[in-house]
């Protein structure tokens, strides 16, 4: 019966050979996609969407990974194909939880115009008691 000996552990040397052989099949568009989708993940980890994930509600990461994807996106965007509508709903989805979670504040979107009004708040109408006639 012979016996078996451990593994031999690799060399630092040889680690750093594979390392950069790794590094070399790499593409950067590859990363910037992998990470779009790991920050729409904990995102919606973070929001809680998950099965066993209520507890670990946190609107500041779920703000962060918004605001993350909607960076990455433009430059993603050319280069996920038909998979681009699939990020988009994926990051509405996040902007949706986010304004739950985080008592009713505006999600990031991006958008830059007028805030649109909340439909739960009253209007000029309905505060003032009178009826609103445009332009009177």
């Amino acid at each position: 019966m012979s016996e078996q000996q451990p593994p031999r552990q690799p060399t630092d040397e040889e680690l750093a050979a594979a390392y950069e052989a790794q590094l070399k099949q790499i593409r950067v568009e590859d990363v910037l996609i992998q990470t779009l989708v790991s920050l729409l993940n904990l995102g919606g980890r973070k929001a809680g969407l998950s099965p066993g994930t209520e507890e670990e509600r946190d609107p500041e990461q779920v703000r962060q990974a918004i605001e993350g994807v909607r960076a990455l996106l433009p430059i993603v965007e050319p280069l996920l194909g038909q998979d681009a509508p699939q990020i988009r709903e994926a990051l509405s989805q996040l902007q949706l939880a986010y304004t739950k979670i985080a008592g009713g504040e505006p999600a990031p979107s991006g958008e830059g115009g007028p805030e649109q009004p909340n439909a739960d708040d009253p209007g000029p109408a309905q505060s003032s008691g009178r009826l609103w006639v445009p332009g009177q």
